[in-house]
């Protein structure tokens, strides 16, 4: 029997799998304790793997138990697990309940979440997930980089499962953590259909191309997640965090109410995940913008949609007008308006010698409106931006409006009021400069998760406007408990 001594003498039995990025085999230590032993052979980029003994610790990642160097080979040693979660799956028919696939889906997403701020897996797949100590757990990080490397030549970039491969991989361009959110929609449309959301041969025409099918037998709110992972704009995606967040929060009983809008979410997200896929093999700066104003574009309509139904759900005489510019709905004395999404120019928030806050793809408005009373008011409107406000590159529709300074003697008929990020006063108004307008709403994330408060606090508003109740703020500015990342003056 082969022995392998690094720290410990390990001794080798038999070959459980090779390929990909190495041999693994049994092990026992003079303890007679089980283990596996993964041979990396001695090639540009192997090295890397061995970094990642750092990451012991951290929840639901298998711990490296040993490591070193054994002829033509680096060596790590880890856990002897159960099972994978392929070998699980197969035993379950292709395909888990839906209360099971969460417990799965659950323990990968508190991984990824750990792992989001410093190492891209690369490589999501039930193959790598390992039932071990009562938690499914990420293994071989045999082409996973950490999140602040350069990429270099040697790090495999082009490596990977072609099945559960991202629209950027395909392209050659830089893995991020949202790489990995995208493996996790594939793998988890895969626990809940029993079958790959693009089964090839032309993975890469479908990863880039095709939009998902349907997700269906399970609830609406888990479906739209699953889609929402497999958005082709890795910037539209959300987060692990967010995802862990969702999932931890799916096990409560919805209302019959949050029931029906989950479905009309579903069905939404549906039918404009098919009309938003782009590609492009080389794909520039422009295109990406127009892929991310297409995510915009589908995340706006389904929040519009829903919120239409629940309007016609809870008041029937409401009179319902499309136009490709907007929606309309008329009760009584009262309106709401959502305008249709638009794109928003690069750099369009430059103002003076300060550089863009942020970048803006797209930006609508929300407005509810009622007959001018004797204060001269007649309603409210904000702004809807769909932009990375708050974290660099992470992209979300956020809500914001503005407001004339109350040292100004100019007045408004709407208060709060909506601006296009190409207006010069909105630019200057996110500036610490003094200026006539200014913030009356701090950006508010209301996508992703939390599209019930806004439209509970625009149903509020649009049945006031109805009524004849809807009045001024009673103080200006209001809390909206957001945040937006403050510009810097350019170099000069």
């Amino acid at each position: 029997m082969t022995a392998i001594i690094l720290n410990r003498a390990w001794h080798l039995g038999n070959q459980l799998a090779s390929g990909g990025f190495g041999q693994v085999f049994e092990a026992r230590a003079e303890d007679g304790s089980a283990a596996v032993v993964k041979l990396v052979p001695k090639v540009p980029g192997a090295a890397r793997e061995l970094l990642f003994e750092e990451l012991s610790g951290l929840p639901n990642i298998i711990p490296i138990l040993d490591s070193g160097e054994w002829e033509d080979n680096y060596v790590l040693v880890m856990p002897r697990a159960e099972k994978s979660l392929r070998l699980h799956l197969a035993d379950a028919g292709g395909r888990l309940s839906v209360e099971e696939a969460v417990v799965v889906l659950l323990d990968v997403a508190q991984a990824l979440a750990a792992l989001q701020a410093n190492v891209v897996h690369r490589d999501l797949k039930p193959e790598n997930v390992l039932f071990y100590q009562d938690h499914w757990c990420l293994a071989d990080f045999g082409i996973a980089r950490y999140a602040e490397a350069t990429t270099e030549p040697d790090t495999r970039k082009f490596a990977m499962t072609p099945p559960y491969a991202a629209p950027e991989q395909w392209r050659g361009v830089r893995a991020t953590s949202a790489t990995d959110v995208y493996a996790f929609g594939v793998m988890a449309f895969e626990l809940l259909q029993g079958q790959l959301p693009f089964p090839g041969p032309d993975f890469r025409e479908q990863h880039l191309d095709q939009p998902p099918p349907a997700v269906t037998g399970c609830p609406p709110s888990l479906a739209s997640l699953v889609n929402e992972c497999l958005f082709k704009a890795g910037a539209a995606r959300p987060t692990a965090a967010n995802i862990l967040a969702r999932l931890q929060g799916s096990g409560r009983p919805a209302s019959p109410a949050a029931q029906k809008l989950q479905e009309v979410q579903k069905a939404v997200v549906e039918r404009q995940g098919k009309e938003a896929a782009r590609m492009s093999a080389q794909k520039s700066k422009e295109e990406a913008r127009r892929e991310l104003f297409q995510a915009a574009k589908q995340s706006l309509d389904s929040i519009a949609q829903t919120v239409r139904q629940r309007v016609l759900q809870e008041a029937s005489a409401t009179e319902l007008l499309l136009s490709d510019d907007r929606m309309l709905l008329q009760l009584g004395d009262g309106a709401m308006v959502i305008d249709a999404a638009q794109a928003a120019p690069e750099g369009c928030l430059a103002a003076f010698d300060y550089e863009p806050p942020f970048d803006v793809i797209a930006y609508s408005a929300i407005a509810a409106r009622k007959p001018r009373d004797r204060y001269d008011y007649d309603g409210r409107a904000h702004s809807l931006w769909f932009c990375d406000a708050q974290d660099e590159g992470l992209y979300r529709w956020y809500e914001l409006a503005f407001m004339i300074s109350p040292m100004v003697a100019q007045r408004s008929t709407v208060d709060p009021f909506a601006l296009p990020p190409t207006n010069e006063d909105a630019r200057i108004a996110l500036t610490p400069l003094m200026h006539t307008h200014q913030l009356a709403w701090q950006p508010l994330p209301f996508d992703q998760g939390d599209e019930e408060q806004f439209i509970e606090r625009w149903l509020e508003w649009f049945a006031a406007a109805a009524d004849g109740s809807l009045s001024h703020p009673s103080r200006m500015p209001e809390s909206s408990g957001g945040t937006y990342r403050m510009p810097r003056q350019r170099q000069r």
